[in-house]
């Protein structure tokens, strides 16, 4: 006889409570598991109804627990939690003096490998394992402990931590800039050039059009293109001079410095929050995880 099958609410209604009550919001939790308000209220009418007691009181359009419904938000909650953390270690996540950091692949390549021995220096005792992804934090299910994107990307549950700026400006090679006959150009020249489009869903916040529009131009339509789906491959075109690309500084940075590339118009733009720095929705603030984030703060400060 199953009796643990017997005694058990709907599985499907749990998820559902549990947010509500986390969240004290039905909106907000259908938010967060990406379902319908009235689905949300309809799974937490079964529960009640299979329990056969009143969950919550509904009153000036909230929602708030019953003494019967902050019983069951404790045992549900320390369940789920159990649960999260043993699928995490079958998964074999971060251990004790390891943290996992999440980011896109070109801040990982251009922006994070050149600074990694800094924090090996500041936490010799932490072991950093770098993870990428190329589809928005909200669509990622692997495990991390931070996690560092575009803004302009769906985040989905996990908490922001903090924001930093970064500035968007043409870049291209010396050689590039040579043959265009200059040491500097004009946005009534971009015609003339040939224009290294970086194409990736969901878009970039600013990339040729978006820049140009800032500016109060339209971009120049029939002139020559290149496209590429990586950021990083674009930047290389640009160094091998075949034109000019939209570079984000925090990422161009060592190219510039290096003299691989140039910034050839004096028109830039700034956004004051070009990046942001997450932690995984859920969890527990882990100690090396705390660690991690302040050594990002400091380092995109």
């Amino acid at each position: 006889m199953n009796r643990l099958g017997k005694s058990l609410p709907p599985l499907a209604s749990l998820l559902p409570f549990e947010a509500t009550a986390r969240l004290g919001s039905v909106s907000r939790a259908a938010q967060e598991l990406h379902i319908t308000q009235a689905a949300v209220s309809r799974q937490i009418r079964a529960l009640e109804a299979d329990l056969g007691v009143a969950l919550f009181e509904r009153r000036n359009r909230g929602v708030y627990l019953t003494e019967s419904g902050r019983s069951l938000a404790y045992i549900l909650g320390n369940a789920l939690a159990g649960l999260a953390n043993e699928a995490d270690r079958l998964r074999g996540v971060a251990g004790t003096n390891q943290v996992v950091l999440l980011c896109q692949m070109c801040e990982a390549f251009h922006w994070l490998m050149p600074r990694l021995s800094s924090f090996h220096q500041q936490f010799p005792e932490i072991e950093l394992k770098v993870a990428t992804l190329l589809r928005p934090l909200a669509e990622y299910e692997g495990y991390f402990d931070v996690a560092m994107q575009s803004s302009c990307r769906d985040r989905g549950a996990h908490p922001l931590l903090f924001s930093a700026s970064d500035e968007v400006f043409p870049v291209c090679s010396p050689s590039y800039l040579a043959r265009m006959g200059s040491d500097a150009l004009t946005l009534d020249q971009v015609q003339r050039c040939t224009l290294l489009l970086h194409q990736t869903v969901p878009q970039y916040e600013l990339e040729w059009d978006t820049w140009m529009a800032a500016h109060g131009l339209e971009l120049p339509s029939g002139g020559k293109s290149l496209s590429f789906d990586n950021y990083s491959l674009m930047l290389q075109a640009a160094v091998a001079g075949h034109g000019l690309a939209m570079g984000w500084r925090r990422t161009a940075e060592g190219m510039l410095a290096r003299g691989e590339l140039v910034a050839p118009f004096a028109e830039t733009v700034v956004l004051q929050d070009a990046l942001s720095v997450c932690v995984r929705h859920g969890q527990e603030r882990r100690p090396e995880a705390q660690a991690l984030a302040a050594w990002l703060k400091a380092q995109l400060s």
